[in-house]
């Protein structure tokens, strides 16, 4: 698809990921509008790029995916929505207490605001000619990581949404549906879980301009093509095995 002069929503682009994605769809020419909870993150994040405008939001609430909407209206629609906003908990299942409590907030920011901020925002999708949706998951929704356990669970249900999701837009409509599967990513939101290890956020930008203009639908990063090969081969277990090497030391 065309990745220039498009109206693009990023949640969670005032840092790592969604800040690299941000700048380079800018340098393609096209107005993007980041958004997150934190105004200081975002105000630091449009003075680094050039041509964004920002909205401070808060996804996981309802009336918030509204204002979006509004706003998106306001600015003449919107092109591709990235949903790239997330929420991880690094503990020991079965060990550590809390595993519903830090589910269900890895669930409502990963999984079931994507789905509400899909489902607000359809109907300007559906008036552009040339539209997508970026649903940003993770390796661990092919195979999970013992680290983080429930964050790998809502990856793997965003994974198997995006799958339903695209089947069903492409019987009925001309929007695109991809799916963004990075490894670990040197980010502050990774820090707890070795983020230093991990490859660069740049990498992962790259990745998704390349996937967005060879529609490529599941667009493996970095080691995740080596994950989903092995998962796919009957050689789920070793799969397994790589994916949680450190948790047998």
């Amino acid at each position: 698809m065309n990745v220039s002069n498009k109206i693009i929503l990023i949640t969670g682009g005032g840092s790592g990921i969604g800040f690299e994605i941000a700048k380079q769809l800018i340098a393609k020419g096209n107005r993007v509008i980041i958004t997150g909870r934190s105004e200081s993150r975002l105000q630091k994040a449009a003075e680094q790029l050039n041509n964004v405008s920002y909205i401070v939001s808060d996804i996981t609430r309802p009336e918030d995916a509204v204002r979006l909407r509004s706003h998106l209206e306001n600015l003449g629609g919107l092109d591709i929505l990235i949903n790239n906003a997330g929420n991880a908990h690094t503990y020991k299942l079965a060990i550590d207490a809390s595993t519903a409590t830090r589910a269900t907030e890895e669930f409502t920011t990963n999984v079931f605001s994507a789905m509400r901020l899909i489902d607000e925002l359809l109907p300007l999708l559906l008036q552009s000619d040339d539209a997508a949706i970026v649903n940003v998951s993770s390796t661990v929704a092919l195979v999970p990581a013992g680290s983080i356990p429930t964050y790998s669970a809502s990856k793997a249900a965003l994974h198997s949404y995006t799958q339903s999701l695209r089947l069903a837009l492409s019987k009925n409509t001309s929007i695109k549906v991809f799916e963004l599967m990075p490894p670990l990513v040197d980010t502050e939101f990774s820090t707890e879980i070795g983020g230093e290890n991990g490859i660069p956020p740049s990498e992962v930008a790259d990745s998704l301009l390349k996937g967005l203009e060879n529609d490529t639908y599941e667009i493996l990063t970095g080691n995740t093509a080596a994950i989903y090969h092995l998962s796919r081969a009957a050689t789920y277990a070793e799969a397994f095995k790589l994916m949680n090497q450190e948790e047998e030391v």
